[in-house]
C-alpha cells in the first residue's frame, strides 16, 4: 500500500479545510433575518458536497475521506434541528413581510397572501399592518415537542407584539420615521473601523468625543505626494506589502467561503488531489497526518 508524501502545501490546504468546518459549526450573526446556525449548517452541507466520497483513491486522499465521514455524521445528527430552524426562519421572513421590513430587501420565503398586490406596491397604514400581524400570529401554532425553535419564536413574537406594537406602529403613519436605528449603528460601525485602521488601537472609546468628525491628511500637490512616497525604501515597501497580504489572506479566504462555500471547498479539494498525485508519483517517504476529531457539540 503506497503512501502520500506530506509537505507544507498539503498541510496548508488541510488547515484551510478544517478552518472552514470550524467556521461552519461556530458561525454567529447579529444581522436581522440572518441566523448564524442555519447559515453554518448550509455551509457544512456545501462542504460535505465538495469533499470526495469515492474510495478508489484512498491512498492519496484518505485524510479527506475520513474528514468527510465526520462532516456527514455532523449533518445527520443535526438535520432535524436544522429543518426546524429553517422553518422558523421562513416564519420570520413572513413576519418581516407583514411589517414591510426591511423595505429594500426581497426575501425568498414566499408569501402567505396576507397582502394584496396593490397593498404590496404602496405603504400600509398602522391599522392594516396590525390586522395582518394578528392574522399571521393566529396561524402560527408550532408543536413545542417536535418544533422547539418555532415554538420559542412564536412565544417571543407574541410577547413582543403585545408589549411594543403600539410604539412600533407609529412609523407607518408618520412619513420619514424609520422603524429602526440600523443605519445609525452602521455609520458608527464604519467610524469605529476607520478609527482602528488609522490608529492601530483596538479601543474606540475616543469616538464618544469626536466620532462625528474625521481628519484627512493629504499632500498639497501630486509632486509633493510623489516626493513623500519616493522617500520610502523599495525593500521596506515590498516587505510591508508582503506582510499586509499575508495578514489579509485569512479574511479573504473566509469572505470567499461565505460567498460561495461549495466553490471554495471544491477548489481546495482539487488542489489537494493534484498535489497528492504529484507527491505520490514522486515517491517520497510519507508521514501520515494527525487526524483532528471534529467537535460538533
Amino acid at each position: 500500500m503506497s503512501t502520500v508524501p506530506r509537505d507544507n502545501q498539503l498541510r496548508q490546504i488541510e488547515t484551510q479545510i478544517r478552518q472552514a468546518i470550524r467556521d461552519a459549526v461556530n458561525r454567529n450573526s447579529r444581522k436581522p433575518f440572518y441566523w448564524g446556525g442555519l447559515a453554518g449548517y448550509q455551509q457544512l452541507e456545501a462542504i460535505a458536497a465538495a469533499l470526495p466520497r469515492s474510495t478508489q483513491q484512498a491512498d492519496e486522499i484518505g485524510y479527506l475521506l475520513r474528514l468527510a465521514q465526520q462532516v456527514h455524521r455532523a449533518l445527520q445528527k443535526n438535520r432535524r434541528q436544522a429543518q426546524d430552524i429553517q422553518e422558523a426562519h421562513t416564519w420570520l421572513g413572513w413576519i418581516a413581510e407583514v411589517l414591510q421590513y426591511p423595505p429594500d430587501v426581497q426575501r425568498k420565503t414566499g408569501s402567505l397572501g396576507l397582502c394584496s398586490s396593490s397593498e404590496k406596491t404602496m405603504p400600509l397604514g398602522s391599522s392594516q399592518v396590525a390586522q395582518n400581524m394578528e392574522s399571521l400570529l393566529q396561524r402560527f401554532h408550532p408543536d413545542p415537542r417536535f418544533q422547539p425553535v418555532q415554538a420559542k419564536l412564536a412565544v417571543a413574537m407574541r410577547k413582543r407584539w403585545k408589549l411594543y406594537s403600539q410604539e412600533l406602529l407609529h412609523c407607518y403613519d408618520i412619513s420619514g420615521l424609520p422603524p429602526d436605528n440600523l443605519q445609525m449603528e452602521a455609520l458608527f460601525g464604519r467610524l469605529r473601523r476607520h478609527q482602528r485602521r488609522i490608529s492601530g488601537r483596538k479601543s474606540t472609546r475616543e469616538l464618544r468625543n469626536f466620532g462625528q468628525a474625521q481628519v484627512l491628511f493629504r499632500a498639497e500637490s501630486e509632486p509633493d505626494l510623489l516626493k513623500q512616497i519616493q522617500h520610502v525604501p523599495l525593500a521596506d515597501y515590498k516587505a510591508q506589502q508582503r506582510q499586509l497580504m499575508e495578514a489579509e489572506t485569512p479574511c479573504q479566504f473566509f469572505h470567499r467561503l461565505h460567498q460561495d462555500p461549495s466553490k471554495t471547498l471544491l477548489r481546495l479539494v482539487n488542489q489537494y488531489q493534484d498535489r497528492s498525485r504529484y507527491l505520490a508519483q514522486k515517491g517520497t517517504l510519507a508521514i501520515q497526518p494527525v487526524f483532528e476529531h471534529l467537535h460538533t457539540e
